[in-house]
């Protein structure tokens, strides 16, 4: 019998070994967790992100700065293949490099099941084989089929995905849903399904929207301290789309003008001598298309905005 390794504890580090990040601040070297949020966070949009800086060793979100790049492998589950091209050139083009001179790779498989041991063998040997720094899985409500809320279902698919970090010295991140209409909770409580999702990152990212719509990033490290929350906005640049972080004096500019909602439509339309579209409000706006439509309609019926064929204008007082 092989005895467990032991030391005596005068010999133990008086001193912890300096923090290794694979994107500072926002993810540890060989660190699995979960990057998580309600529907329409752009989660998938920051995984793609942390991709294009690591394949290519520019700071994610034009802030967070990457020091040792590699490999990247993705396994998009829930959106086609040309439209996570199409992101990721997006992405690259605001972060200033071509989609063709990074490696990343796609796994371009149908499914995907990390509840079968075949679809876990498969996994393991592509991980063995291309030896990426960073393995991205997104989501991870389409690699599976048991039940999310049941601990011991749960843990042996992470636990699995623990065994493969450490084996192959991967770091994982894998996008996972929070609960919709949970934006009171704690971000990691709010997470769909068993605690064990929250317990297990070493770095868990969360994006929600505030009051205001806003997307908001949050990070949280096992053994590291939280940077501070990061205002994000999802910015279009000819045909693509990045997140950018929010310069922190339009962050001020928040805090101290009206900025509700309704404040932003009739400013947007006091501004222009013709009636507007609705993809031009909500270019001025920055609010999803459900709240937009919802403002909107609200403030026709009251009586404040008018709508024509050539678009929105503010109604006549």
């Amino acid at each position: 019998m092989t005895l467990l390794p032991v030391q005596p504890a005068w010999r133990l580090a008086d001193s912890p070994e300096q923090r290794r990040w694979l994107v500072d601040g926002l993810w540890s070297e060989e660190a699995v967790g979960i990057i998580g949020g309600e529907p329409k966070c752009c989660k998938s949009f920051l995984a793609l992100d942390l991709a294009v800086a690591v394949a290519a060793g520019t700071p994610c979100l034009r802030r967070f700065a990457v020091t040792n790049p590699g490999r990247v492998l993705i396994y998009p589950a829930e959106d086609a293949l040309h439209v996570v091209r199409h992101r990721l050139e997006g992405i690259c083009a605001a972060a200033g490099t071509g989609l063709a001179e990074l490696d990343v790779q796609v796994i371009t498989a149908p499914s995907l099941r990390l509840d079968l041991d075949a679809d876990r063998a498969r996994l393991d040997e592509t991980v063995a084989k291309l030896k990426p720094r960073l393995l991205i899985l997104d989501p991870f409500v389409r690699l599976h089929r048991i039940d999310e809320n049941v601990s011991g279902d749960v843990a042996p698919l992470l636990a699995f995905l623990r065994d493969l970090q450490r084996r192959h010295a991967v770091a994982v991140a894998v996008v996972h849903h929070a609960r919709k209409g949970a934006g009171t909770i704690r971000a990691g409580q709010a997470m769909r399904g068993s605690s064990e999702f929250h317990a297990w990152g070493d770095s868990n990212l969360y994006l929600r929207r505030d009051s205001d719509d806003r997307i908001v990033l949050t990070a949280e490290h096992r053994a590291a301290a939280a940077i501070p929350s990061v205002t994000l906005e999802l910015a279009q640049c000819n045909d693509a789309l990045a997140l950018r972080p929010v310069h922190p004096d339009r962050q001020t500019e928040h805090h101290v003008e009206p900025v509700s909602i309704d404040h932003r439509i009739t400013t947007a339309l006091a501004d222009g001598d013709q009636p507007q579209t609705f993809a031009e409000l909500r270019a001025s706006c920055r609010v999803r298309a459900k709240t937009l439509y919802a403002r909107l309609a609200a403030m026709i019926a009251d009586g404040i905005v008018m709508k024509s064929a050539n678009g929105y204008s503010l109604a006549a007082r």
